[in-house]
């Protein structure tokens, strides 16, 4: 039996809607005479002493935290670095130091509300999010529809451009010894006056 994507029916308009590829997306942009960004982002955190961590604004429960100046949502972190690199504005170390302590134990989620603010300023909006988390364990995939919800809810956007996959280094480095989680992250900004 095919394996439905539940997130797709997170939304009656997410169903509904028309998905297009990157490359109508670029199309499209240029022939209204605008821009496609393009950004990518990673972060890695280590694993220590805990009893949940925090991935897409998901607390999950687990034997291990991980250990970071803000609530070390590496999934959120990832994508914020794409967010801003894709706009020209550095990464989140620029914008919310962790010399700072304004931003301890802050939720990704507001950095991530933050992170808009900035693209929006800058004249762009998200257009795709796609990220993939590196974790031994836990499962990801229990808690990706969540996840997939709250970083559309904090980019205002809908869930269809938001893609959150999860695969493990197959026992290998750091992460393969369950020592630290990771994430990788592109985002796709256009012009907000193209939409």
């Amino acid at each position: 039996m095919r394996r439905t994507h539940s997130y797709a029916a997170m939304t009656k308009d997410a169903v509904q809607r028309r998905r297009w590829t990157f490359y109508e997306v670029v199309k499209d942009a240029e022939k209204k005479g605008g821009t496609v960004r393009v950004g990518i982002g990673f972060d890695i955190h280590r694993l220590g002493e805990g009893n949940t961590v925090i991935l897409g604004g998901v607390t999950i429960p687990f034997n291990k935290g991980l250990i970071g100046h803000s609530d070390a949502d590496v999934l959120l972190h990832a994508i914020c670095d794409a967010m801003l690199g894709a706009a020209g504005e550095g990464d989140i170390g620029v914008h919310f130091p962790d010399t700072d302590p304004a931003y301890k134990g802050i939720s990704s989620i507001e950095l991530m509300r933050r992170t808009n603010g900035i693209i929006k300023d800058k004249g762009y909006r998200v257009s795709n999010i796609d990220s993939v988390v590196v974790a031994e364990a836990p499962k990801i995939f229990p808690y990706r529809d969540a996840m997939i919800k709250n970083i559309a809810a904090a980019l205002e956007i809908d869930v269809y451009m938001v893609h959150v996959k999860a695969t493990t280094s197959e026992g290998i480095g750091v992460i393969g010894r369950g020592e630290g989680i990771s994430a990788h992250a592109v985002c796709l900004l256009t012009n907000v006056s193209d939409h």
